[in-house]
């Protein structure tokens, strides 16, 4: 039989009470009557039900870890970091898979039923005021992956995605690439839109360059295979910023499957730095973005937001930097 509470209570000589207060964060309780708590459950195997807790203190420890991009390999690396990060802080992830989904309301409607404590949104190319609908239904929330604004609505945890398509464009100009492209996720994803803004800007002083771009229909190999090969049954640029690893993966196999070699006679750089950009047989050159820091920065912002239900928004942005490997030509050498 379960061992349950009032076992413990009976063995350690305390009332029921004193054994839930015992467990939950806190609650008065004596040093002593926690030791004594704490061996009696020992010696009876006892684990409390963090279930049953809930309905006393009213809170969960849920975390709803909210998504759509699962056919995203990258998504992998963050879903590992965010759940390890969650279960630290002694929260409980909820993963949940809205693909295809674009009503909020419907998506409150689900994580209200797991009576969640609060929510991550990691996306960013789910609807406008999709993270803002859990905050008007009083849910606390951070956006990871979003678009950071002056006044945020919303905890907002990202990079600086115009300066990422700014530093793409630069890095192709130094190379000696005067044709240069640039290939986005879905065109309504805010970080396809603002790397587009930032490429684009890194060249309009620069009459010698031509800069084209176009949009891939999901962030996936088989979409940057796709619009890779569409560009390379035309007039290709000589270099490609695409705006994420996968895409850019993608994007090798195309050129690849034409009989083209990289970067003799193609150049491409990524973005995200995922784990598989950097095995042998890819060896991309990209941007990196810091996963585990943009993580740890979300979990924060969430604990932050329990501890002061009033704190008022914030936007954060972490740095991003080039990681040299071996999909575009070396840098002119000086002198």
């Amino acid at each position: 039989m379960a061992i349950t509470l009032k076992d413990v209570a009976e063995r350690a000589g305390v009332s029921r009470a004193a054994v839930s207060r015992s467990y939950t964060d806190g609650a008065s309780v004596s040093l002593k009557t926690r030791a004594k708590v704490e061996r009696a459950a020992r010696e009876l195997g006892y684990t409390p039900n963090m279930l049953a807790r809930s309905l006393t203190t009213r809170k969960t420890q849920l975390v709803g870890l909210v998504s759509n991009n699962f056919h995203n390999p990258v998504f992998l690396q963050i879903f590992d970091l965010f759940t390890r990060g969650l279960q630290e802080q002694g929260l409980r992830p909820l993963l949940v898979n809205l693909s295809g989904e674009t009503d909020p309301a419907r998506s409150v409607g689900l994580l209200r039923q797991y009576s969640v404590d609060g929510v991550v949104v990691a996306s960013s190319h789910l609807p406008d005021g999709f993270a803002r609908a859990f905050r008007d239904a009083g849910i606390p929330v951070v956006h990871a992956f979003g678009r950071a604004t002056q006044v945020p609505d919303v905890n907002v945890v990202t990079i600086d995605n115009l300066g990422a398509g700014r530093m793409a464009a630069e890095t192709l100009i130094a190379r000696g690439y005067r044709q240069i492209g640039y290939i986005g996720g879905p065109e309504r994803a805010s970080t396809a839109q603002d790397r587009l803004a930032g490429f684009l800007e890194a060249v309009r002083n620069r009459p010698e360059v031509t800069a084209t771009a176009s949009f891939a229909g999901a962030y996936s190999f088989e979409a940057g295979f796709a619009e890779m090969s569409r560009l390379l049954a035309g007039r290709p640029a000589e270099a490609y910023f695409l705006g994420d690893d996968v895409l850019s993966i993608g994007a090798l196999a195309a050129v690849r499957t034409a009989g083209l070699r990289v970067p003799q006679d193609l150049g491409i750089i990524g973005l995200n730095d995922m784990e598989m950009a950097g095995w042998v047989n890819i060896d991309l050159t990209t941007i990196h973005q810091p996963f585990a820091a943009i993580v740890k920065s979300s979990i924060d912002m969430m604990v932050a937001s329990f501890a002061d239900p009033g704190r008022a928004p914030e936007a954060l942005i972490h740095p991003c930097h080039i990681v040299e490997r071996a999909t575009l030509r070396a840098l002119p050498s000086i002198g």
